[in-house]
């Protein structure tokens, strides 16, 4: 049995719908599909995420919000005219907002039950569909399908008890359809997951369910070496490890959240990422141990940015005992997560993302000089990390070399390196305006004689 989830791009338009089931109509393992909101049909659109987003802020400043609604609605309007669906759906979506809008004062938790309106809508409107055209489906909400989560508004985690819940769906004769992106707390409140939210929707689903294959549909056939947006018709990928797609995916690979892995990868359900608009292509397949391919140990490359590394020099640094310990605490009492430290023997690097830095640094820094007494601290800012990846990396030799060598010979000053305990990752950091240079720099060196 498969689960299927679709993205927003899947399910943008009446068209896209129709696409969808198609898919399921020819697939009979597919027992569960998991649906994200309406995003983008063409380039300059606006996500129906961000429609009901604008129109949380309209409600609690004030505004007069009807334009937004309608914005909203006339979406769904179009999807539901195009599918010849019941049209009463619409007037059963507008009572719904407006109920939110009318009877949650709270403002955080109003926008958890808009923004969770997009999933919701367009989970009932494939249900209806695929019903109309002959193929057995019916809508859960979470609460009918036994999401549970924490009640933290916009940072959802299931409850464990969530899984059995959701096992007693399987084996029911229809197509199972749930919204994606949110749960329902003890408290009855509807509380959205974080970022990826709807990927990580269908990873719990597809666990709960036991099933054999995770199928993740998306705007593109594979997952790629390199992001296509900055390489030139990068290496399409057949297969790689939860392992290296978590690594990859954490470093700006944006096709699958890095989080949404984690219940697969507990119990080793495999993933293959899938092109709605070709559904025919095999795609990507993400799995939890793979056949290592002798000439090609770097399985991908990306590059991210917007981090700050704080640089802290002290001699004989080595020899101070609960040195890194009180340098690490400082950071966990400021609330800022570490992405990275490479280490000399009398100095350190804590690399962070600058968003988690937003007005900690000058304090950050004081702390460091008050509790450590350094000989210096040092601030740099405006840092991409560029991270290669791959599994094969660990029992191939020269990789760090060929990448220092393309680094210099387009001349990207590096600013710092770090090779995890692992040897499946090497990170190296450069200045934000040469991250492109970098990219193309280190692709061609690893990839530019492959097929």
């Amino acid at each position: 049995m498969k689960v299927a989830k679709f993205g927003g791009s899947s399910l943008s338009s009446s068209t896209q719908l129709k696409k969808v089931s198609k898919i399921i109509q020819n697939d009979s393992d597919i027992g569960a599909v998991v649906v994200s909101a309406p995003g983008k049909r063409f380039e300059d659109d606006i996500k129906v995420t961000d429609l009901l987003i604008a129109l949380h802020a309209n409600k609690i400043t004030g505004l007069p919000y009807n334009e937004a609604l309608d914005a909203i609605l006339s979406r769904y309007e179009e999807i539901i005219t195009g599918l010849e669906i019941d049209f009463n759906l619409l007037d059963k979506f507008r009572k719904t907002i407006l109920s939110y809008l009318e009877n949650i004062s709270d403002n955080d938790r109003l926008l958890d039950a808009l923004k969770s309106c997009g999933e919701d809508f367009n989970a009932q409107m494939l249900a209806e569909y695929l019903s109309q055209e002959g193929t057995s489906a019916k809508y859960y909400s979470p609460e009918e399908a036994g999401i549970y989560v924490t009640d933290e508004s916009s940072n959802a985690q299931l409850l464990d008890e969530s899984y059995d819940k959701i096992a007693e769906l399987k084996n029911r004769e229809e197509v199972i359809v749930i919204p994606g992106f949110f749960g329902i707390s003890k408290n009855g409140n509807i509380v959205t997951f974080p970022r990826g939210g709807s990927d990580i929707s269908g990873a719990i689903v597809a666990r709960g369910l036991n099933a054999e294959m995770y199928e993740n549909y998306t705007d593109q056939s594979h997952i790629y070496s390199a992001h296509p947006g900055f390489i030139d018709n990068p290496h399409a990928i057949e297969e790689l490890t939860y392992r290296e797609m978590r690594e990859l995916s954490y470093s700006g690979f944006g096709i699958f959240h890095d989080e949404a892995l984690e219940p697969l990868y507990q119990v080793k359900i495999p993933v293959m990422i899938k092109n709605t608009n070709a559904p025919e292509i095999e795609g990507t397949k993400i799995v939890s141990k793979r056949e290592l391919i002798k000439d090609i140990p770097v399985i991908g490359i990306s590059c991210d940015v917007g981090f700050t590394a704080i640089s802290v020099k002290d001699y004989l640094m080595n020899r101070q005992v609960g040195y890194m310990r009180k340098l690490l605490q400082i950071f966990e009492n400021h609330q800022v997560s570490v992405e990275h430290m490479p280490s000399g023997i009398d100095n350190i690097s804590i690399i962070v993302r600058n968003k988690n830095l937003e007005g900690k640094a000058e304090s950050i820094t004081e702390d460091i000089n008050d509790q450590l007494e350094p000989e210096k601290v040092e601030t740099e800012g405006n840092l991409a990390l560029l991270v290669i990846v791959g599994e094969g990396m660990e029992y191939t030799v020269g990789l760090a070399n060929k990448a220092t060598k393309a680094l210099t010979e387009n001349d990207v000053n590096i600013r710092m390196m770090n090779q995890g305990a692992s040897e499946s990752s090497m990170v190296f950091a450069v200045k934000m305006d040469e991250y492109d240079k970098a990219l193309n720099a280190v692709y061609n060196e690893y990839f530019r004689n492959i097929d």
